[in-house]
């Protein structure tokens, strides 16, 4: 079937039926969510205090960093294995900064010279997909287990311990009593939820993930889009490595980042984005890591070891696609 270039690129995504599928979506995810939510009120001790709430609340906030970008680059069709080792370069690179330059200088270049670090790891693992057609699962699984090696040798495989207050405001600061990572994530999640939404590079998007070969006859620069949807899911897991290494008060290569790669791709998938491609759902991702976390946080409750939530989220994640493939 021929293609009308001439068409506009926006108009391939107006599909009155996508609206209401999302709501649907999400109905269902709430649904989900406020089940565990009143599960825990009834059996779980202790549920209903501001401690509670607080510790899950930051407990999750690296996963929705993380799942926005992760979010991106499911709805290009593809996938990204490397964000935990991302984490770790840019938890390893911030700490020598700070520590070795002195004053708001060190600072700056702690909080910025390792978020685009992590950033070119993205570039990387787009090159390697857009560029040499590297199938995405095998590009970003090169970073996977080179990623963590090269933090591992920045920093001798050693811990770095610190006390920083001005660079881990970003993780113990408050504003108006409010956690400031809890509302940088709320940010990030009503920004990228925009993008998505509103902008030509949200519509790029999934129409890139839905129909590449439609899309790039048509006119939309599809490696393009895969190669911003990948540096800034690597750019945000760099945010999450400085985030993680501030609230822990300490750098260390071979745990920051660990496992992260499985809870971003699980919410992702609960939040109702195919991981097919074709669908970007911000709000849906954030949901969705509510619920892990809250998953996870119930089995702790009640006494089941942490290593069962593992098995619980790669069974999640089977779930979703079911479900995802059954509705089409």
């Amino acid at each position: 079937m021929m293609i009308d270039k001439t068409q506009p690129a926006a108009s391939l995504t107006q599909t009155p039926p996508v609206k209401k599928k999302r709501a649907v979506a999400i109905q269902r995810e709430v649904a989900v969510l406020l089940a565990m939510i009143v599960f825990n009120l009834i059996f779980t001790q202790h549920f209903v205090s501001l401690q509670t709430f607080n510790v899950n609340l930051t407990q999750v906030v690296t996963i929705v960093i993380v799942g926005i970008g992760m979010t991106l680059v499911v709805a290009t069709g593809g996938i990204d294995l490397s964000v935990g080792a991302s984490m770790a370069i840019a938890g390893a690179l911030a700490p020598m900064l700070f520590m070795n330059i002195a004053g708001p200088l060190g600072i700056v270049l702690a909080f910025t010279l390792p978020i685009l670090a992590a950033a070119a790891c993205g570039v990387f693992n787009g090159f390697l997909v857009t560029r040499l057609n590297v199938q995405p699962i095998v590009a970003t699984l090169v970073l996977f287990i080179a990623g963590r090696g090269i933090a591992q040798v920045v920093t001798d495989g050693s811990l770095q311990a610190f006390t920083n207050p001005a660079f881990q405001w970003i993780a113990l600061g408050k504003v108006a009593g409010v956690p400031f990572q809890i509302l940088l994530m709320l940010a990030l999640v009503a920004l990228f939820t925009w993008i998505v939404r509103k902008t030509l590079f949200g519509k790029f998007l999934v129409v890139t993930g839905g129909n590449e070969d439609a899309a790039y006859l048509s006119g939309i620069p599809t490696a393009r889009v895969k190669m911003i949807a990948y540096t800034v899911c690597a750019a945000l897991a760099g945010l999450a490595g400085l985030i993680s290494i501030s609230v822990n008060s300490s750098s260390d290569a071979n745990v920051v980042g660990l496992g992260v790669e499985l809870d971003a791709i699980a919410a992702v998938a609960v939040g109702g984005t195919a991981l097919t491609g074709g669908k970007a759902y911000i709000t849906g991702t954030l949901i969705g890591a509510l619920i892990i976390q809250l998953l996870r946080y119930t089995l702790l409750a009640h006494g089941i070891p942490d290593a069962a939530a593992l098995v619980l989220k790669a069974a999640i994640i089977i779930v979703a696609v079911y479900v995802q493939r059954k509705r089409g």
